[in-house]
């Protein structure tokens, strides 16, 4: 599984950086061929004084992809309730492929 984490305006922590790592090495449990994984961490709203923090999860499996995004005002927040979105959208996945 190929990971990539982009930071965007901003230079992201290794304490941030081993909380998403931690996370998505989780994902193969609900997933057995994923091919790779994409997270931009996004400083949204930098002109103005309200910094959001938006995480972006993209996972590619053979013949799908999944997107999912969120945001608040902590990355570790925004990228938790991203992968619980995710986590969900897999499951529900293979769930119709099964059916």
């Amino acid at each position: 599984m190929n990971v990539q984490i982009q930071a965007v305006h901003f230079e992201a922590d290794n304490r941030l950086l081993d909380h998403v790592n931690r996370k998505i090495e989780k994902l193969s449990t609900f997933h057995d061929k994923i091919i790779g994984v994409e997270v931009y961490l996004v400083l949204d709203n930098i002109v103005h004084n309200i910094k959001d923090k938006v995480a972006e999860i993209k996972v590619y499996v053979p013949k799908h992809s999944f997107f999912v995004k969120h945001q608040s005002k902590t990355f570790e927040e925004s990228f938790d309730l991203a992968f619980d979105s995710m986590v969900n959208r897999i499951k529900r996945q293979k769930q119709k492929a099964v059916a």
